[in-house]
């Protein structure tokens, strides 16, 4: 019988849910702790990654019109949206779950697992955005004679709060926590308001692990001198801040999206990337000019020179990274001077990033 099971996002085709999971599950497995990623995939999860996209909310209309959208999208991409699949699996079963684990579909699955403590997190599992409403799952509501003890770790609402409609299921779910510890030190006030317990702040698991850990797993380009770009949203500024770089540094703008927006013969497209080469193109990039969270903390665990761009829905979650790390001044703001060039001190970075590493290390093992 393994000590932990982790219930999270590992299923999800995108880069910084699977690597999370691979630096949550690595951490506690080179502590002593033997823990399994809990390979639970539903359809509400992994719908939107299918060829014609499955995304069950906001009705049926909305269901259809997602779904007709994204097969277009994908229609786009041709072989590379089977590459990309590809990749993506290659890393999920090379490092987060083995084939021989039952994948697990529905809650009365979990009656027949054997152990007696889970991790729910990290990743946006309270975000009822994206995981289609609360789901019980993510708070540790399933039965389980076997099962004793139920961490949240890393846990995120994707802001500071929810909408108010969620209040009284958020408050019936978070009981079942005998734990509870967050990504957003914002959201702490908000939790505490239904949790009977202290609400701890943590870092997202991709930080539990050092340099010398991620370049072990990771996949590099044949490119030199470029600008790396990764958008989760489109951003106009960030568009345009890309393109001036690029002219200025003449260097190649490499991204993982097809951003019709990002044009020209200086554009190197890789949309068939999986986790292994999303951590590839950043370590050997010479800029990094982002919008996503990930994206911000591989920068700051490389030790690139990035410029980051304020996201819609998750800005919280980044500017709590940056502010932990003193580097409030990676944000981009107009008619400010925000150059990407100017110097970091990386020695005083990495010790707040140790400081607060053992802060959630222990947070970890006290309750492990």
């Amino acid at each position: 019988m393994c000590d932990v099971g982790i219930l999270t996002f590992h299923c999800a085709d995108n880069f910084g849910a699977m690597l999370q999971a691979y630096g949550l599950k690595t951490c506690l497995r080179e502590h002593g702790i033997r823990a399994d990623i809990i390979p639970y995939e539903p359809p509400f999860m992994t719908g939107r990654h299918w060829w014609i996209p499955y995304i069950p909310m906001w009705g049926v209309r909305s269901i259809v019109r997602n779904g007709v959208n994204g097969w277009i999208r994908n229609i786009r991409m041709g072989k590379n949206f089977f590459r990309r699949r590809a990749n993506m699996k290659r890393f999920r079963e090379e490092y987060l779950t083995q084939k021989s684990q039952r994948k697990i579909f529905f809650s009365k699955q979990f009656k027949s697992l054997l152990y007696q403590s889970y991790i729910v997190g990290s990743d946006q599992i309270w975000n009822p955005d994206i995981t289609c409403g609360l789901r019980k799952i993510y708070f540790g509501v399933f039965p389980n004679q076997n099962k004793k003890k139920v961490i949240a770790y890393a846990a995120s609402l994707g802001g500071a709060f929810l909408s108010e409609e969620y209040d009284k299921q958020f408050s019936e779910l978070i009981s079942f926590l005998d734990a509870v510890s967050v990504r957003e030190k914002a959201a702490i006030s908000y939790i505490e308001r239904f949790y009977d317990g202290k609400v701890q702040a943590v870092l997202d698991p991709v930080f539990l692990l050092n340099r010398r850990k991620w370049k072990s797993i990771e996949k590099v380009p044949d490119l030199i001198r470029y600008i790396f770009v990764y958008m989760t949203e489109k951003n106009d500024d960030l568009i345009r801040y890309v393109r001036e770089l690029s002219m200025k540094k003449k260097m190649l703008i490499v991204t993982l999206k097809n951003e019709e927006d990002i044009v020209g013969e200086n554009i190197y497209i890789d949309d068939a990337a999986g986790p292994a080469e999303f951590l590839g193109y950043i370590h050997k990039a010479d800029y990094v000019v982002t919008n996503s969270f990930h994206g911000t903390a591989f920068s700051i665990i490389y030790q690139k020179r990035f410029m980051v761009f304020q996201h819609s829905s998750v800005g919280e979650r980044i500017s709590n990274i940056l502010k932990i790390h003193e580097l409030e001044n990676r944000i981009y703001q107009k008619n400010i001077d925000t150059e990407i060039d100017r110097a970091i001190e990386w020695d005083r970075v990495e010790q707040r990033t140790e400081t607060n590493m053992e802060i959630s290390r222990r947070f970890l093992m006290e309750q492990l």
